[in-house]
């Protein structure tokens, strides 16, 4: 063979080497910004953060436990988590709304308003968190709905699920309210820390506030409870929280979705098979994000009051949507098609657990 034809031939095998080299390395990597990963759902796609949001507050231990205990991050596989906490519905609500967080724990009346306000577009409820944990409580001298006539009341804010409650119940007692603090019973919103203080100052007779708040009024206001929220529904099952996602985001990531529910799911599993030690890690983590953390017997007697279930219990949510809507805290009571359960319902299938009815 000529010398040139042996050096051409040579140069190609080593350019042939390269290259299989090259396909190689890249096939097994597949690239730094878009390595793949498999979900729970099936299939692959490229690692997402979820922007997660929740209180700090009792009501929302599902979601303090699945963080503290690494369920979420857990179930997400090479997806990941990033957490926000919020204050209240309305400040999840507006970080909703900015794009800020992909999905969020939140009231069941601030979830309405999201879907309401956005003409059905902005979230989708996916599963429950929490029933229950509500509850009217009363100074010594108030003893019946009779004796309301002249005395103020409040609640965490206007239009919140407590606000919606509190407002519905009243007009069945016969009472008339309004939103400036007027009416036969006088509502006062403000911050449950804040009703604390005024309960024990007695400038206030009294409030319509979630879990730990309410048992913090009994047990350290010396307050008693006049109305237990779970009494007003049948079975005693009303949604205090549930969990919702951006219809962008849960359009665009499916499996994602899949894998927090996963979260949510598992999250629950071990706040009802472990109660002590999920009561000691919400206790721990509400003083780490507050600087605050809860007397034993608050939490004890909060606990009770409360109810840890995915179920987000729908003919529930309507009635609240009935009540915010007769109260005139809302234009329409049509809220068809705010839960898409689909992707829960497969989970829960595959565990042999019943599947669950939506709206």
């Amino acid at each position: 063979m000529p010398r040139t034809t042996r050096l051409r031939t040579l140069s190609l095998a080593l350019l042939a080497g390269v290259l299989f080299l090259a396909a190689a390395c890249g096939s097994s990597s597949g690239g730094s910004s878009k390595s793949a990963t498999t979900a729970a759902g099936g299939g692959t796609h490229a690692p997402v953060t979820v922007r997660l949001g929740y209180f700090p507050n009792l009501t929302h231990a599902t979601a303090i436990v699945g963080v503290e205990k690494g369920i979420f991050a857990k179930d997400l596989g090479t997806d990941k988590l990033s957490t926000k906490t919020f204050a209240d519905g309305t400040a999840a609500s507006e970080a909703i709304n900015a794009g800020a967080i992909d999905a969020t724990y939140i009231g069941s009346g601030p979830a309405i308003n999201l879907f309401q306000k956005s003409g059905g577009k902005a979230i989708k409820i996916i599963s429950g968190a929490t029933s229950g944990g509500a509850e009217l409580v009363v100074s010594k001298d108030i003893t019946s709905a009779a004796d309301l006539k002249g005395k103020t009341i409040s609640d965490p804010k206007l239009g919140n699920t407590q606000d919606v409650s509190l407002r519905a119940w009243l007009k069945k007692q016969g009472y008339t309210t309004d939103t400036t603090g007027g009416g036969d019973v006088k509502i006062a919103p403000q911050e449950n820390s804040q009703t604390l203080d005024a309960f024990k100052a007695g400038t206030i007779d009294g409030a319509w506030v979630p879990e730990p708040w309410a048992s913090r009024l009994v047990v350290e206001g010396g307050g008693h409870v006049l109305v237990d929220e779970r009494d007003l529904f049948p079975k005693g099952d009303f949604p205090t929280t549930v969990l919702v996602v951006t219809q962008k985001f849960l359009a665009a990531n499916p499996a994602v979705v899949k894998e927090l529910l996963q979260g949510q799911i598992d999250a629950n599993d071990y706040v009802n098979a472990n109660s002590a030690d999920s009561q000691t890690t919400v206790n721990t983590a509400l003083k780490a994000l507050t600087g605050k953390d809860l007397k034993p017997a608050v939490i004890t007697a909060a606990w009770k009051y409360l109810k840890f279930t995915n179920d987000p219990i729908a003919s529930a949510l309507q009635t609240a949507a009935d009540n915010a809507k007769d109260v005139t805290l809302l234009d329409s009571n049509d809220i068809k098609g705010i839960t898409d359960l689909d992707p829960l319902n497969a989970l829960l299938k595959a565990k042999g657990q019943p599947e669950l009815t939506g709206l």
